[in-house]
C-alpha cells in the first residue's frame, strides 16, 4: 500500500493526454498518445509494477508544488540540508492534429547551495503488459515499447557528458545531476519523435517554457469571470482546458482509470471518456467565463454524435464516447496490477457505456440550447438530427433504466431521467420556436406537459415530503438538486423547500453531500463511498437559488478546504478527509464553477 495519495498529485499536459506528478518529483500515471491510450506509468495504481518517471534530490528532503503563475506548469521545490532545487514540469500544447510528438519537459535547476538530483525513468507500456527494448545513442537513449516510442534528450551544456551521463539499469535509464546555485539542467521525454536522441541547450528549454506559460497566461485571458473566487475557478478553466482533446474538442471526465471510490473496494472505474452528459454541463461553465470557443469546439463534437444516430439499445445517443468519437469501450480487468492501495479490480474501459441513461437527452439538448443563446446556432443539417432525436425522446421517455449514477442493480424509472427528458423537449420547443424551426410541435409540448405532470404525481413522496430517486421508492438522490437550475421548479417553491430540508437530514454531512444511500437504494455494487463533490457545489448552488445564500456561501466555501494543495478535485471525499476517485475530475470542477457564478450574482 505504498501509492502516492491521490490528492498529492499536480498536473501538466499537451491537450492530448496529461502526466501526474506527484509532490515528490515523480511522474506516476501518463497515458500515451491520447488519454484514452494504454499507459506508459502507472505507479498510482501498482507502484511496485507500474512504471515511473521520477526525479528527486538524493537522500533526506522535503517538497512544496505551485503552478507558475496563470498556467498548467508545475514547479515541485524540494528542500534539502545543503541547498533549494526546483523541477518545472510541462507539456507544450500539440495543437489540434491527432498525430504529432508529445513531450514532457523536466528542467532541473538548483536555486540555493547545491543539489544532487537522481533520476530514474522506468516506463510499463501497455499497463506493464508489454516489454521494451532500450538503447543508448546520441547521449540519450531510444525505449521502444511499441507501439509506443519514447525517445530521450538530456538537456545540457558542453562539458557536460559526466555530469549528465545517462545509464541503462536494465531496460531502464538512470541519471545523476551535481548541481549548484543557478545550474539549469534537464530532460526532455518525447514521445513520437522522427529523429535519434540529441542533446538540447539550456537557452532551447528556456524557450519552450516561456512558450507554454504564454499559451496559457494568453489562454487564461480570455476569462470574464472577475468574481470574488477567482484563484479557484481559473484553476478550475485550466483543468477543464486540460481534460480536453484538441483534435475533437470532447472532453474527459477525468485523465485517471481504477482509483476508487472506496479505498480497497470494487467501484473503481475508468473515466478517460467523453460522457454526453459531463461534457454538456461543462458547456454552461465555459460560456459562463467566456470561453465561447472551446464551447463551440464541443458543440460541435455533441453535433457529430448526434447525427451519427448510434441506434443501439441506448437509443440515438451512447451516454460516453472515446475522444475521437468512435464507441468501443470495452471493459476489462488488469489481474496484474494490485490497484491503488489494493483496490480491486483495476478496470479499463467502461462496461456502462452500453446502458440506457434518458438524462443525456436533456443535457445534450440544454448544452445545444446555451450555445444558441451565445451565438453558436444549430445549422439545419444539425436541427434535423436534433428533431429525430427529441422524436426518439417523445416515444421512449417513459421507460426504466439505469440512471445518471450507472447504476447495475437492474433499470428503475428514475425521477432524474424524466425531469431531463422533459428539459429535452423544453429546449427544443424554445429553439424551433426562436427560429421558426420545422417541429412536431403539439407531440412534444403533449409529451413535455406529461413528464411534468407524471414527476409531480410520482417523483413526489408525500411521506416524506421531497422528490425521490426513482418512482418505486422513498430514497433520496441528490441529483435532483439540479431541478431549480433547470427551470422546473422555481428555487423557492415550497415543494422544493421541503426537499431540500429532507436532503438536509439524510444526505448532507457538514455541507458535504453523498448522492445517495447505497444501502437503502441497492444498486447492484458491494461497499460504499464518499461524498461526491459535484453534489456539494451543487448544493450550494441550489442553496442561492432558494434565497439561504449565507448557508451557501458558507457550504461553498468550507468545499473549497477540501481542494488538494494545487485548487484540484478528485470524484470524492473520503470520511477521513482524504480526496477519492478519478483525478481530477472535471465534473467538480465544473460545478465549482457553475457555484461560483451563482453565488457571485446572488451576492450581488
Amino acid at each position: 500500500m505504498t501509492e502516492t495519495a491521490i490528492s498529492e498529485h499536480g498536473m501538466i499536459g499537451d491537450l492530448h493526454t496529461v502526466a501526474l506528478v506527484t509532490t515528490d518529483g515523480s511522474i506516476d500515471w501518463f497515458c500515451c498518445p491520447r488519454f484514452d491510450s494504454p499507459s506508459v506509468f502507472g505507479a498510482l495504481l501498482d507502484d511496485e509494477r507500474g512504471g515511473r518517471f521520477r526525479v528527486r534530490p538524493a537522500g533526506d528532503f522535503t517538497s512544496r508544488q505551485m503552478y507558475y503563475p496563470d498556467s498548467a506548469v508545475l514547479i515541485t521545490r524540494f528542500f534539502t540540508a545543503e541547498g533549494v532545487g526546483e523541477v518545472g514540469d510541462f507539456m507544450p500544447p500539440a495543437g489540434e492534429h491527432a498525430t504529432g510528438n508529445h513531450r514532457i519537459v523536466r528542467l532541473i535547476r538548483c536555486v540555493r547551495g547545491r543539489m544532487r538530483f537522481e533520476v530514474e525513468l522506468a516506463p510499463r507500456f501497455d499497463y506493464g503488459r508489454r516489454p521494451h527494448r532500450t538503447e543508448l545513442a546520441g547521449g540519450g537513449a531510444v525505449l521502444d515499447g511499441g507501439p509506443v516510442v519514447l525517445t530521450v534528450h538530456p538537456v545540457r551544456e558542453p562539458g557536460d557528458e559526466r555530469l549528465a551521463e545517462v545509464r541503462a539499469a536494465g531496460s531502464d535509464l538512470e541519471m545523476s545531476l551535481e548541481l549548484s546555485a543557478g545550474q539549469v539542467r534537464g530532460v526532455v521525454l518525447e514521445a513520437g519523435a522522427d529523429g535519434p536522441p540529441r542533446e538540447i541547450r539550456v537557452a532551447e528549454v528556456r524557450r519552450l517554457f516561456e512558450e507554454t506559460t504564454a499559451f496559457w497566461q494568453n489562454w487564461l485571458a480570455g476569462s470574464s469571470y472577475r468574481g470574488r473566487w477567482r484563484e479557484a475557478v481559473e484553476r478550475s478553466a485550466i483543468t477543464l482546458k486540460l481534460l480536453t482533446y484538441a483534435p475533437t474538442g470532447g472532453i474527459v471526465a477525468a485523465p485517471t482509470a481504477g482509483l476508487p471510490e472506496q479505498v480497497g473496494g470494487e467501484r473503481n472505474w475508468d473515466y478517460r471518456y467523453t460522457w454526453v452528459r459531463d461534457a454538456s454541463f461543462s458547456v454552461s461553465a465555459l460560456l459562463g467565463l467566456g470561453f465561447d470557443g472551446e464551447a463551440e469546439r464541443f458543440g460541435r463534437w455533441l453535433g457529430d454524435r448526434v447525427r451519427e444516430r448510434a441506434g443501439g439499445s441506448s437509443g440515438p445517443l451512447n451516454i460516453m464516447y472515446r475522444v475521437d468519437g468512435s464507441s468501443d469501450l470495452k471493459e476489462d480487468v488488469l489481474d496484474h496490477w494490485s490497484g491503488y492501495r489494493g483496490s480491486r479490480p483495476v478496470r479499463i474501459g467502461n462496461g456502462a457505456a452500453e446502458q440506457l441513461q434518458l438524462d443525456i437527452y436533456g443535457e445534450a439538448m440544454d448544452s445545444l440550447f446555451a450555445g444558441d443563446r451565445a451565438g453558436l446556432p444549430i445549422p439545419h443539417q444539425g436541427w434535423q438530427a436534433v428533431r429525430d432525436v427529441l422524436d426518439w425522446v417523445c416515444a421512449n421517455w417513459d421507460q426504466p433504466e439505469e440512471g445518471i449514477w450507472e447504476t447495475r442493480g437492474g433499470r428503475r424509472r428514475f425521477t432524474y431521467g424524466r425531469l431531463m427528458c422533459w428539459v429535452a423537449l423544453d429546449r427544443g420547443i424554445r429553439l424551433a420556436a426562436e427560429h421558426g424551426r420545422p417541429a412536431d410541435w403539439r407531440r412534444w409540448a403533449a409529451e413535455r406537459d406529461g413528464i411534468y405532470e407524471q414527476v409531480h404525481d410520482r417523483g413526489w413522496h408525500p411521506g416524506r415530503r421531497a422528490f425521490v430517486q426513482h418512482y418505486e421508492t422513498d430514497v433520496l438522490d441528490s441529483s435532483l438538486l439540479r431541478m431549480p437550475r433547470l427551470g422546473f421548479v422555481a428555487g423557492r417553491d415550497p415543494q422544493w423547500l421541503s426537499t431540500l430540508d429532507a436532503m438536509a437530514d439524510e444526505l448532507v454531512t457538514d455541507s458535504l453531500v453523498y448522492r445517495y444511500d447505497p444501502a437503502a437504494s441497492p444498486d447492484g455494487l458491494r461497499g460504499s463511498e464518499g461524498t461526491f463533490s459535484l453534489c456539494t457545489f451543487t448544493w450550494a448552488d441550489a442553496l442561492a437559488r432558494a434565497g439561504r445564500v449565507r448557508e451557501a456561501r458558507g457550504a461553498f466555501e468550507k468545499m473549497l478546504t477540501y481542494a488538494n494543495h494545487l485548487g484540484l478535485f478528485s470524484e470524492e471525499i473520503a470520511l477521513t478527509g482524504e480526496q477519492i476517485g478519478n483525478f481530477p475530475q472535471a465534473f467538480t470542477h465544473l460545478a465549482l464553477i457553475d457555484a461560483a457564478l451563482t453565488l457571485d450574482r446572488a451576492l450581488a
